[in-house]
């Protein structure tokens, strides 16, 4: 049975339905470039589209107003896709993966004019949830398209190709988010999206000959139920204590509890259902559960400093969203160098677990720096300071997914390697959430004491529509304020960062040094000794 649900593939079958194309074949090898092309355009959507609303968001949150539901913004379209990719996966095997993943662009792109169209804050969160609705067919239903047009030898090949768009999605979102924000209109930010889905739509439909036979496939709808009312309770939760409602009201003790069973029953259904969104027996490799937590914690580390970094640079330094963009390129060239480094000394030595301890304390001295920003540090030095997040998040990265498929048996590859995104996704969304529920109350506070807790609380909630050329027109007490406050809530970031950072440090400590699998015949015995090693045996 297919498991492109969990994102692998089943190989086709030689000389059925489904058979990739021969090598040799030039034509046939024209088609599966033009294919190639058409997938990497629907995964590049979903890999820029965040990237890019980070540096408009300041301009967003002050021309709508809402300031206090920011957060929503990126949460939102994090927790749709993280709950639709595995349903996304199981549509493709059963009524077929082009169909499907056409589907999915088309959504996305419905939902990217919405966004662009809409009036208030609402609107904007509920149409970005329906963007990652689409977005979580984008990256599943490619990495099993690719299955069925490439054979097994030549995957490689492609799957770097398609790893290659990673560093031209980290370099290029945030630049031209604040380029369509400076020149056009924070609006073009997910107006964009438009005409490069619609070329991927076309390749798609016309260039893209699949012939694979669907398969019969049960979709975890529990699963995904549970996990998503889960998630969303534990995000509001995180979102709302405190600053919403008091943390021991009521609504946010109800949601808790809410959300602890919901994940809880999530977890025993799990061991119930044929066809799980997460197979429970992958935790019993120790080196696979530590990976998932890296994943994590590090997701909600990496989109905390995309989103909020920009906050500071637009509101309190007066940048521009582009130059905004450009100030973050030490953190993503930091990031991308360590990635490229670590994974050659690898292929080198096969030595990988001193480098997520490493990106963990350089990730946690990275976040506290971050602390010395104050409203007079300068354009230049605020960029510099943003190096030490991104080195820190590229020991880690990297190896976490590393270690996950190191960790299972090759039947597991797909459902494995979907955890390393699920749990990235999720912790991105529940940190975005926690992060900017801190960053909201530091920020109302420092307005309080400045202009008094009425005044702070009208322009937290949206009653003050503060875009950061606004800014400049405003009265200097309220000026000073603001950017005091806007300092604030990005050393409260900061600090949680380091916690989060703090934590990926100590959960790094439990990888073992399990040797790479090779290609060769002993592939699987590098997984099932580390399980073996991890679980206690019966006797």
């Amino acid at each position: 049975m297919s498991q492109a649900g969990n994102g692998q593939a089943a190989p086709p079958a030689a000389g059925g339905p489904g058979q990739a194309p021969a090598a040799g074949d030039a034509n046939s090898q024209r088609q599966i470039y033009i294919g190639i092309f058409g997938l990497m355009l629907g995964m590049f959507l979903a890999m820029l589209d965040n990237l890019i609303v980070g540096t408009a968001l300041p301009t967003i949150v002050g021309d709508l107003g809402g300031l206090a539901h920011l957060s929503w913004v990126v949460t939102a379209y994090a927790l749709a896709a993280a709950a639709s990719t595995p349903i996304w996966g199981k549509l493709g095997d059963l009524y077929g993966r082009k169909g499907m993943f056409m589907s999915a662009i088309v959504i996305f792109l419905v939902g990217s004019m919405l966004s662009g169209l809409a009036q208030n804050m609402a609107e904007l969160i509920g149409f970005r949830a329906l963007q990652g609705l689409g977005a979580g067919g984008l990256m599943v239903g490619a990495m099993a398209i690719i299955g069925d047009l490439v054979p097994p030898r030549e995957r490689g090949r492609f799957q770097g190709m398609i790893g290659g768009m990673m560093p031209v999605a980290f370099v290029g979102g945030p630049l031209l988010g604040g380029f369509l924000t400076d020149h056009f209109s924070w609006r073009w930010a997910f107006y964009v999206n438009v005409p490069i889905g619609a070329v991927a739509l076309l390749v798609t439909g016309f260039g893209m000959h699949l012939h694979s036979r669907r398969v019969k496939a049960r979709i975890d709808f529990i699963g995904a139920a549970l996990l998503t009312v889960g998630v969303v309770c534990v995000t509001l939760v995180a979102s709302w204590g405190g600053v919403e409602y008091p943390w021991a009201s009521a609504q946010i003790v109800g949601l808790g509890v809410t959300g602890v069973v919901a994940l809880a029953v999530f977890v025993f259904a799990e061991t119930r259902v044929p066809e799980p969104i997460l197979p429970m027996r992958l935790f019993r490799s120790r080196n696979f559960t530590a990976a998932q937590i890296l994943s994590f914690l590090v997701g909600g580390a990496m989109f905390g400093a995309v989103n909020f970094l920009p906050q500071y640079m637009q509101n309190v330094q007066g940048a521009s969203p582009t130059n905004s963009g450009l100030l973050l390129l030490p953190l993503m060239f930091g990031m991308l160098a360590v990635m490229l480094t670590t994974g050659q000394l690898i292929t080198r030595n096969g030595r990988y677990r001193v480098y997520p301890i490493i990106g963990g304390a350089v990730l946690t001295g990275g976040m506290l720096v971050l602390l010395m920003l104050t409203v007079h540090t300068s354009l230049a030095m605020s960029s510099f300071m943003t190096l030490g997040v991104g080195l820190g998040m590229g020991f880690i990265m990297q190896i976490s997914m590393l270690v996950t498929q190191n960790s299972v048996e090759l039947r597991d590859m797909g459902a494995a390697s979907g955890a390393v995104t699920l749990f990235r996704t999720i912790g991105g969304s529940l940190g975005v959430a926690l992060l900017g529920s801190i960053y909201t109350h530091r920020l109302e506070g420092a307005l309080g004491d400045h202009l008094g807790a009425a005044a702070a609380h009208k322009i937290v909630s949206g009653g003050g529509h503060f875009t950061p050329e606004k800014l400049k027109t405003l009265p200097a007490n309220v000026r000073d304020a603001f950017e005091a406050g806007v300092t604030s809530g990005l050393h409260g970031v900061a600090i949680g960062g380091a916690v989060l950072a703090a934590l990926a440090f100590v959960a790094a400590w439990f990888i073992k040094e399990v040797p790479l699998r090779g290609s060769g015949p002993g592939a699987k015995s590098a997984a099932a000794e580390e399980t073996a090693v991890d679980t206690v045996p019966a006797h």
